[in-house]
């Protein structure tokens, strides 16, 4: 897991980890989300983990694009 730089200082995003075709976010609140292409589309997936090593904009990203589109088995 890598920690999440949190650029802008009021992220909920504390940590990621990046698969072939999913990102794996973990939460200040200590919940874990998987993102996949199955679910959120790879277009999403591959955005978030560009703004995830960029330190900067994951949090606005996921609750504005693929809130609820996380893998419900992970």
């Amino acid at each position: 897991m890598e920690r999440y730089l949190n650029l802008s200082g009021d992220s909920g995003v504390g940590g990621y980890k990046i698969g072939v075709d999913y990102i794996l976010v973990q939460f200040h609140t200590g919940m874990f989300y998987r993102y996949s292409y199955a679910r959120a589309g790879r277009h999403h997936v591959e955005r978030m983990k560009i703004l995830a090593a960029a330190g900067r904009g994951l949090s606005t990203y996921i609750s504005r694009h693929v809130y609820d589109r996380y893998d419900r088995d992970a």
